[in-house]
């Protein structure tokens, strides 16, 4: 089963590279330091929603299949005649 990453997700891991990428620039050790720590949330941010996205994802894909593959929170209603 393939996992797809919210776009939560995909925001944190981008933050967390642009950061890298910011640290490894920097000539001042100190701030290239802070950088790191930084990038390093971020990139526990990404896991963490990436864990949760995988909890979720087998309860998202059951009520689908009980709903006849239709989205659980998407509702659509005939107008009245």
């Amino acid at each position: 089963m393939t996992i797809q990453a919210t776009q939560r997700g995909k925001n944190y891991l981008e933050t967390a590279r642009t950061l890298l990428r910011a640290a490894k620039t920097m000539t001042d050790a100190a701030i290239a330091s802070q950088l790191r720590a930084l990038a390093d949330d971020y990139q526990r941010r990404a896991d963490s929603t990436l864990q949760v996205d995988a909890i979720k994802a087998p309860r998202r894909s059951a009520s689908a299949e009980q709903d006849g593959g239709a989205d659980p929170r998407v509702h659509f209603t005939a107008p009245s005649p």
